[in-house]
């Protein structure tokens, strides 16, 4: 996507939002105001229209309507998900989280480990995947909950969850699966996965910022971090988002539609890039799985430079793109995803997030490809960790 003629490639960062989903949102900003919570014509409308997009999300992953909760953010879905879980079942004291999930999953299963909660974090491969035999053999008697992400939104390995699912469900123990990143772009059924619990944001597939679903199998109890006046069945209190919600309900219908023909279109541009940049720059390797990855997510680790160096000097060319989560990226730490994946401090501060999206074109990855063998060049130059 150019924006005044510059280059965006930092789509698992947040996405713009799309011009059909903008138009869609527009009546709900200023004429269809209504709360849902009012009796009057205008909060019926608003409630009907909130109804239907529930539908349309629950229907995209194969769960029932009454199964989806509106929340502001992943962040706040997955906190509900490990907080609200833990409310509900006091009598479980044991939580598995992999050791490469976003921040807001991990610093939730802190805080619950300071609560008293025994926390097991998986280890990953190389690669950033969890074995699902490790997950088996860290289940106990105790254990309430196995949380781990779709797909990684640093490296972009998709995880093993249909056959998590299966072990979780097995052991009768609930599994919740962070979806942000892949939600849109891989298939995904809550049954066949045995998922009881998945997270899912709007602003990472062209809907507006300020949305996120939680999903809660029937039959799975939660408890409430939001108290008020019971919104979204007593779980999740706030004057409901309207239009946020149908912009996210209008940008799921847009990509179960595009979904096929835009992953075949990003994984050419994808595995060009890869190819091209391990063919033209000397001491780089690729970061994650090299195949089972998301469509759109390439991660590179330079030697003897700095991630943050180097995308401060795209960005001067006018290229966007990032060194990882972009909740984490200013913090200029190393990542705890390459770490884990057993990658050296000193290489994991060398890396780079690319991230392509719907407005990605040939013309972008070419740009690109002659851009970066100069930066990477220049800045090894100047480097002194050669």
């Amino acid at each position: 996507m150019k924006t005044n003629n510059k280059i965006y490639l930092d789509y698992a960062a947040t996405t713009p939002v799309d011009s059909k989903v903008a138009k869609a949102m527009e009546p709900y900003l200023t004429e269809k105001f209504g709360n849902t919570a009012s009796l009057h014509s205008f909060g019926i409308e608003a409630k009907e229209v909130l109804e239907k997009s529930r539908k349309i999300i629950s229907d995209t992953i194969k769960a029932k309507a009454s199964e989806i909760i509106f929340t502001s953010s992943a962040t706040e879905s997955n906190n509900l998900a490990l907080k609200g879980l833990a409310m509900a079942y006091p009598n479980k004291k044991h939580i598995i989280v992999s050791s490469v999930e976003h921040d807001c999953v991990l610093t939730s299963a802190s805080w619950l480990e300071s609560q008293g909660y025994k926390l097991t974090l998986l280890k990953v491969d190389e690669y950033g995947m969890v074995k699902p035999k490790d997950v088996e053999n860290a289940i106990t008697k105790d254990t309430l909950l196995v949380s781990v992400m779709h797909a990684n939104n640093e490296v972009g390995t998709i995880q093993p969850i249909t056959e998590i699912g299966k072990i979780c469900k097995k052991h009768d123990v609930l599994f919740h699966t962070d979806a942000a990143q892949s939600f849109g772009k891989l298939a995904i059924d809550v049954n066949r996965m045995n998922i009881d619990l998945l997270t899912a944001s709007s602003h990472k597939m062209y809907g507006p910022k300020g949305v996120a679903i939680l999903y809660i199998r029937t039959g799975v109890k939660i408890k409430p971090i939001l108290h008020g006046g019971g919104h979204e069945n007593v779980l999740r209190s706030s004057t409901v988002n309207v239009p946020a919600i149908v912009g996210f309900a209008k940008a799921v219908e847009i990509c179960n539609k595009e979904a096929k023909y835009e992953n075949e279109r990003l994984i050419k541009l994808r595995d060009k890039l890869i190819k091209d940049v391990l063919k033209k720059i000397p001491d780089v390797k690729l970061n994650g799985h090299p195949k089972l990855r998301l469509p759109n997510n390439i991660n590179f680790r330079f030697k003897h430079i700095e991630g943050e160096a180097i995308i401060m000097l795209l960005d001067s060319m006018g290229i966007a793109a990032s060194t990882g989560s972009a909740c984490s990226s200013p913090k200029l730490q190393v990542s705890h995803v390459l770490l884990s994946c057993g990658i050296p401090a000193e290489e994991a501060h060398g890396s780079l997030r690319i991230s392509l999206g719907r407005w990605t074109t040939d013309d972008d990855i070419k740009i690109l490809l002659d851009k970066l063998p100069k930066v990477v060049s220049k800045l090894r130059e100047l480097s002194p960790f050669k």
